[in-house]
């Protein structure tokens, strides 16, 4: 019975995650998460731990200029009130005080002028080169802020389903687009959409759920054995 119980409270948080990453499969910028399994001592069922796949997701045109993905590993770097947080969601726009941010109102960083936020003239197009350099009218108003996080065990932190906190303040990223030739390319016009593989996903849904209704009757099973066995020590000699 310990056993089943462990392995359906194992199942409940791999129904969790596995729905939030159905529910979120149309979600630009959403990273799915996966299960990583491991071993109680003495034999006692297998436990779950999460983790996020960073994968690339696919690239899918738009043809809106204020929509950005990057083509290979890197986030975009966001200022807000609680500090620099990162995305692969490019869905930006000019805001009432002509600063490029994120749908939710976050600046995106200027690497060239200290983190501040890129002013942009809302009456000009906008052109963002494979280096996340901004231009208007031929000149550059600067440079999108494009961190590489470190692969490191439980440094990066999701906040909501498209945003991420980096948790590891001993190592911080590095700003491939400050030296040498970076490893990403801004596509403007573009969306990088979820990298939840929605087939897949649904078939683990259902099995899933199967080892939930097994291990369930077998609880069930456990605790009418209990009760018949409680009854017949009950039962007068």
């Amino acid at each position: 019975m310990i056993s089943a119980a462990s392995g359906m409270k194992a199942r409940m948080e791999s129904l969790d995650m596995l729905a939030n990453n159905v529910a979120n499969s149309a979600t630009s910028g959403f990273k799915a998460d996966n299960e990583f399994y491991t071993l109680y001592k003495e034999q006692l069922p297998l436990i779950e731990t999460h983790w996020t796949d960073f994968s690339q997701g696919v690239l899918t045109p738009t043809g809106n200029p204020l929509n950005l993905a990057l083509a290979g590993p890197g986030f975009f770097a966001l200022t807000t009130p609680g500090g620099v947080i990162y995305t692969r969601s490019g869905h930006f726009r000019v805001s009432k005080t002509n600063q490029l941010i994120s749908r939710d109102g976050y600046p995106l960083r200027d690497i060239v002028n200290q983190g501040r936020p890129i002013e942009v003239d809302p009456v000009q197009s906008i052109a963002v080169d494979k280096s996340g350099t901004v231009s208007q009218g031929g000149q550059s108003v600067g440079q999108i802020q494009i961190d590489q996080l470190p692969t490191v065990a439980d440094a990066t932190a999701k906040l909501g389903n498209t945003y991420f906190a980096w948790r590891a303040p001993s190592t911080p990223p590095a700003a491939p687009a400050a030296s040498g030739e970076p490893s990403f390319e801004v596509q403007q016009g573009y969306i990088e959409e979820s990298n939840v593989p929605v087939a897949d996903s649904a078939v683990r849904l259902i099995t899933v759920m199967r080892q939930f209704e097994m291990l369930q009757k077998a609880v069930n099973i456990g605790a009418q054995m209990d009760k018949e066995a409680i009854e017949d020590v009950a039962k007068p000699s």
